[in-house]
């Protein structure tokens, strides 16, 4: 039988994306393999326990190369969906697959199983959708090349997720990146014009802020959250920023000048809102001081979040 060749390569990165991708095959019982790194040496692309899929048309969801060794890596899925049998490939330095060449240097090595336990990973979806954390334990056929590595245990934590709370261009600026980069995003803003702009990149309904007093309850920011004001008419932002700081969200940070923060600061004190909880709050936000353009103030703070958020374990 002449295997298929790989068609479409869609580059998803979370885990929560390759198993809700994998949740919806299971459900429309369609076969798919699924693809673990178990192991790297030296550089890599992507991380230990980064997952892909390949369905038995061709198409393959996320990616464990930079594209050098993801067509082949392709080729074999779809070759273990023909026979049935997990495969343990390992590439770059010691790999008998001599003419595939990993540019970073190193190895890698890759668990693909053609009959995973769908029960399991449609738990794994659902956990990771209500903002679990989930560990799968992957066990490699022991007749591979490389037998130090028969079971490899790997946690996935939730996609991060940025709220953002503003109006005006850097507002819209910073959903667009966000959304681009893969948050699952969530917006707050009084204007509904900039709602109407951006809701659609969001995973949520947008809030329509409509006073400035009005308590504020911001129960989606958990530990894997980013919260940002992005106001420069300030008075919206005391009680959103006394709502955050009540949550467990791992950023919290504000749009301003040095001055303005340390208005920001005394005003929140003024609100009985403790020492400890001040000292989380961040701002003036942003890698590079002094910008001025909604764009690239946008990249510069979420650059930022991305360098505060990436302690996480996977």
């Amino acid at each position: 039988m002449k295997t298929p060749q790989p068609e479409v390569l869609i580059y998803a990165e979370h885990a929560s994306d390759i198993l809700a991708k994998g949740a919806a095959l299971a459900q429309a019982r369609r076969p798919f393999a699924l693809i673990t790194s178990l192991a790297i040496e030296g550089g890599a692309a992507r991380e230990v326990g980064s997952l892909a899929l390949v369905e038995a048309g061709g198409q393959m969801t996320g990616y464990l190369s930079n594209g050098c060794i993801d067509r082949d890596i392709q080729h074999h899925a779809l070759e273990a969906l023909t026979t049935g049998r997990k495969k343990l490939i390992r590439y770059g330095d010691g790999s008998r697959y001599v003419d595939l060449k990993l540019p970073c240097g190193g190895a890698l090595t890759v668990l693909i199983d053609p009959d995973p336990d769908t029960a399991l990973l449609t738990r794994a979806a659902e956990a990771l959708h209500a903002r679990q954390s989930v560990q799968l334990t992957f066990t490699a056929p022991e007749d591979g090349p490389d037998h130090s590595a028969l079971t490899r245990r790997f946690t996935y934590t939730p996609q991060h997720r940025l709220v953002l709370a503003g109006r005006g261009a850097i507002f819209r600026s910073m959903a667009q990146l966000g959304h681009a980069t893969g948050y699952d995003l969530h917006l707050l803003s009084p204007d509904t014009e900039d709602i109407a702009a951006t809701e659609h990149l969001a995973s949520a309904p947008a809030r329509h802020l409509t006073s400035p007093n009005a308590p504020q309850e911001l129960m989606m920011l958990d530990s894997h959250s980013a919260f940002i004001t992005l106001f420069h008419d300030h008075e919206w932002e005391p009680a959103l920023l006394r709502a955050a700081l009540d949550t467990p969200a791992r950023f919290i940070g504000s749009l301003g000048s040095r001055r303005t923060h340390e208005t920001r600061k005394d005003t929140l004190r003024a609100l009985d809102v403790p020492a400890a909880a001040l000292a989380r709050l961040r701002g003036p936000i942003g890698l590079v001081p002094s910008l001025r353009d909604a764009s690239s103030i946008a990249v510069s703070a979420l650059a930022e979040v991305t360098a505060a958020l990436q302690d996480r374990a996977v």
